[in-house]
């Protein structure tokens, strides 16, 4: 498992209504939201290695 690190986040109202909103429907918190929303911006962008087909499974 990845090691975690905490911080502060600071973000417009309706940025973060709007995000709750999402990570209701997808039945996810608000913070695994987040993380997936940065995972994905990374991987499209060439920043962050997609994951072997091994360890997706």
């Amino acid at each position: 498992m990845s090691n975690r690190k905490a911080f502060a986040l600071r973000v417009d109202e309706q940025i973060l209504a709007a995000t709750q909103a999402w990570a209701n429907d997808d039945l996810r918190s608000l913070n695994a939201q987040i993380e997936f929303v940065l995972r994905e911006a990374l991987r499209k962008t060439g920043r962050l290695p997609r994951k072997q087909k091994s360890q997706e499974n």
